[in-house]
């Protein structure tokens, strides 16, 4: 008995009993409502055994005793309480052992599950608190993915109001590191992540990607003492088939732009022999754009601010914010990440597209969108202030793309574009063919006059040399065609 207690549980314990008793065996509720059950053999269910089982339960609660039987002319029904906790005294919302046995019963038999009442009980009682456990765990960690959502979008008040029933609290300012772990070893190396800090960072299982851990760790505002070693690295050097990748510090805040950080330190790590990156220094394209690119991201937006849905159960223009950066980060992923269905994720962003008049097809709308809401979320004070004097607006490009040309001929923006393509200037052929496609490795492989493996087998160095992510969301695809075309208009001036 209890060997199977330990190892096989409820289950296999009424397996067990149903196979000693030739006949069936169950776990029966106070209403006589079946629980659990097994019989010998698929052929030998009692016939009526529900209705058997259940004028014995309720008999048996009525009377109050500790023990009851019924006789039928074939089959002889025993129950037990499982509630009895001293002679005399039981649970009355206890389950009940059922164990309907051919006629004559067994010697022995009523003894035998006299005895076998304990074990079951502490195992039925042990599944039950594994059972809360679960769900507890799940509440928890629901949570925490809504509050790292809350974060994402830039409701951080919300999310330190949520994240206050929880611990540890949030830092500010943090660090972001995503760990890339092998199979089904993401609750292992999630335990390993919080022993290598001390339970100070806020871990997340990532609604996206099954095998990506998210860590909002606090960015350390000393120097580390000598020989200590940073978690991230303590985790990568400890797990070793994961990937680690760490953003720069940025304000809590800007928890969003450390979490692009970081999935593009990762793309790095995966190349290097220490599975560790962090990421390097490069300003954000939203903090170049100056005054006048506030001022070009509020205009862009307005009608989506401004949006009042028709009816009460349509999207409002927050949650389509909310949409809108969640499909650009994470692409038809995003249906993960929104807990929303593809269709309602096609509806909202026809809808986003239709209020914007930008065609979400086109890779340049979708960089026009993304920076115009990477913009709204960075304060303007600390922005790369507007120069003396800006380059004339481009001709021959509509309202919409001529207002961004303006905002890309900026003397910083130009700055900011060299310092991205740095790394591949003179041999942009793949990137510009790639950009040129809308990001598409086939038809890039077409025009480019190779397969599409090798194109992926190009794309991928790529990544390594630009220290960014190509080929899955969060990509750099809007930063690199935003960068490309701010130096096209430079050299078109």
């Amino acid at each position: 008995m209890h060997r199977l207690a330990r190892t096989g549980g409820t289950a296999e314990l009424l397996r067990w009993l149903a196979g000693r008793a030739e006949g069936w065996a169950g776990l029966v509720g106070p209403d006589g409502t079946v629980l659990h059950a097994a019989a010998r053999t698929a052929g030998a269910m009692v016939p009526d055994v529900a209705g058997l089982v259940a004028e014995g339960a309720n008999a048996l609660n009525q009377r109050g005793v500790q023990a009851y039987s019924v006789d039928t002319g074939a089959y002889t029904a025993l129950l037990f309480p499982l509630g009895v906790s001293s002679p005399g005294v039981g649970d009355p919302g206890a389950p009940v052992l059922a164990v309907v046995t051919p006629r004559p019963v067994a010697a022995g038999l009523a003894t035998l599950l006299a005895d076998v009442v304990l074990p079951l009980s502490l195992c039925l009682r042990a599944e039950t608190l594994e059972r809360k456990r679960r769900r507890v765990d799940l509440a928890e960690s629901r949570g925490r993915e809504a509050v790292l959502h809350l974060l994402m979008t830039g409701q951080l008040s919300i999310a330190q109001q949520v994240a206050g029933a929880l611990r540890p609290r949030l830092p500010d300012p943090v660090r972001v590191c995503v760990v890339e772990c092998s199979g089904g070893g993401r609750d292992e190396v999630a335990r390993v992540c919080a022993d290598a800090d001390g339970g100070r960072s806020w871990i997340v299982r990532c609604p996206v990607y099954a095998r990506h851990l998210i860590l909002v760790m606090p960015a350390e505002a000393e120097a580390p003492e000598p020989g200590a070693v940073p978690p991230d690295e303590t985790v990568a050097a400890r797990v070793g088939d994961c990937v680690v990748g760490v953003s720069e510090p940025v304000p809590l805040a800007d928890t969003a732009t450390g979490y692009r950080q970081a999935f593009h330190a990762l793309a790095v790590a995966r190349e290097l022999p220490t599975r560790h990156a962090r990421f390097g220094v490069s300003p954000d394209s939203a903090l170049v754009v100056g005054p006048a690119g506030h001022r070009w991201a509020d205009e862009l937006l307005n009608p989506l601010l401004t949006h009042v849905p028709r009816r009460a159960q349509d999207p409002g223009s927050q949650e389509l914010l909310a949409t809108a950066a969640s499909w650009l980060a994470f692409s038809s992923h995003a249906t993960e990440h929104l807990k929303v269905h593809r269709n309602t994720l096609a509806a909202r962003l026809r809808l986003i597209g239709e209020l914007l008049g930008l065609d979400l097809h086109r890779l340049a709308d979708q960089a026009a969108l993304d920076l115009a809401l990477r913009v709204r979320s960075t304060p303007a004070p600390a922005c790369t202030p507007e120069p003396t004097q800006s380059g004339p607006p481009a001709s021959g490009t509509s309202e919409a793309a001529g207002g961004l040309d303006e905002i890309l001929v900026r003397p910083a923006v130009r700055d900011w574009a060299d310092q991205q393509l740095a790394p591949v200037l003179g041999a942009e052929e793949t990137l510009r063919t790639w950009v040129r496609c809308e990001g598409r490795i086939g038809p890039a492989a077409a025009e480019l006059g190779i397969s599409v493996p090798g194109a992926r087998k190009r794309l991928t160095r790529l990544e390594t040399v630009l220290q960014r992510s190509l080929l899955r969301p969060p990509s750099a695809r809007y930063d690199l065609w935003l960068a490309l075309r701010s130096r096209d208009l430079a050299a078109a001036a």
